[in-house]
């Protein structure tokens, strides 16, 4: 991460001063012949520029020397100057700092979501996930993306560089380099999203995820039918196509209006917003195991319907009947408002 901050200016600088001393000793050694303290003494004060005196009067060639290397210097110095000017009263300093600190967090997170690209997709992916209170990461290469789009924020404290009041930790890099994927805990996370522009890039970036944590759920962004077979061969779990799913949405909203605006409904995009929420079979309360849909009375407690049940078989129960009693493995899908769903989380998940 901190390769991405400019200080390969810094080590530059860096490096020609200290390749200024190694020369400027050198050459007071082997010109005037001085002792390696009486050396080191001549080029430091040749580098500040301070005059203190010759400790013995130069040779014809020894002034020579101390005139360009002077020169050199001039240039060396100003350079090492604007360089540590630009990190002191520019910021950089406050940069490196936060991007340890945000580096040291990321390390730390476990059972996080990752979202390569902050694009159009990779924001909507991103502001859903926080607002169901998911730890994410991103992953983007554009700072000036994320510095515009910050500055449009309202919901949350961005400083600029991408981080957001210490809530949207940002890893800058190729979504596509093994080492980037790693410093955004890949190893650790539960799920990546991968919305990249390219599908190629998602291609690559769901078999470089799949092979650091076989275990990960990577669901990647099409643009071509061509690509979904490619994705999921690559390791992605499930491909979404935008623009698929909008000219799809488009045209249901002619044909079957009514339908559209109740998923509209659901999925948040109209103003009266629904919640849709999963419940595992063992995350249900224990002395509840065992009881019929009907014996659970969901909708008469909580307000909510139980409208779906997976079963542990991979068979999906729509409006699932009442008696039907729910068996480990099992996933109720459950339909309300916030409020009955946190009703339904309070009286029915297990602490």
């Amino acid at each position: 991460m901190l390769r991405q901050l400019n200080i390969n200016r810094l080590i530059l600088a860096i490096i020609l001063t200290g390749l200024s001393l190694i020369f400027g000793m050198a050459g007071f050694m082997g010109i005037e012949h001085y002792h390696p303290i009486d050396a080191f003494y001549m080029t430091v004060t040749t580098i500040a520029t301070v005059g203190f005196g010759e400790i013995h009067p130069f040779s014809l060639a020894g002034r020579l020397f101390v005139s360009f290397y002077i020169l050199y210097n001039l240039v060396v110095v100003a350079y090492l100057v604007s360089v540590m000017s630009s990190f002191i009263f520019d910021g950089e300093l406050r940069k490196i700092y936060k991007m340890i600190r945000t580096d040291h967090e990321i390390k730390r997170f476990s059972g996080h979501v990752i979202v390569c690209g902050f694009g159009r997709n990779g924001r909507r992916a991103y502001q859903e996930l926080r607002a169901n209170g998911v730890r994410v990461v991103v992953i983007e290469m554009n700072q000036e993306l994320m510095k515009r789009h910050s500055e449009g924020q309202t919901g949350e404290d961005y400083d600029g560089d991408g981080v957001a009041g210490g809530s949207i930790f940002t890893v800058f890099g190729d979504a596509t380099a093994d080492i980037v994927l790693q410093q955004a805990g890949v190893e650790r996370a539960s799920s990546l999203i991968t919305t990249l522009p390219k599908d190629a890039d998602n291609v690559f970036v769901a078999l470089s995820a799949r092979a650091l944590n076989p275990r990960l759920r990577i669901i990647a962004r099409a643009s071509l039918k061509t690509s979904e077979s490619k994705l999921l061969s690559a390791g992605a779990d499930s491909v979404v196509m935008p623009d698929e799913i909008g000219g799809s949405h488009m045209a249901n909203l002619v044909v079957r209006p009514e339908v559209i605006r109740f998923l509209d409904l659901i999925s948040g995009l109209s103003a009266d917003k629904l919640r849709l929420e999963e419940m595992t079979f063992e995350q249900l309360r224990r002395d509840l195991r065992g009881r019929s849909i009907r014996e659970l009375d969901v909708r008469s407690v909580t307000g909510a319907t139980i409208i779906g049940l997976r079963q542990a078989a991979g068979s999906l129960l729509v409006s699932p009947p009442v008696d039907y009693v729910p068996a480990p493995g099992d996933v109720l899908l459950l339909l309300g408002s916030e409020e009955q769903i946190e009703t339904f989380e309070v009286r029915f998940r297990q602490l």
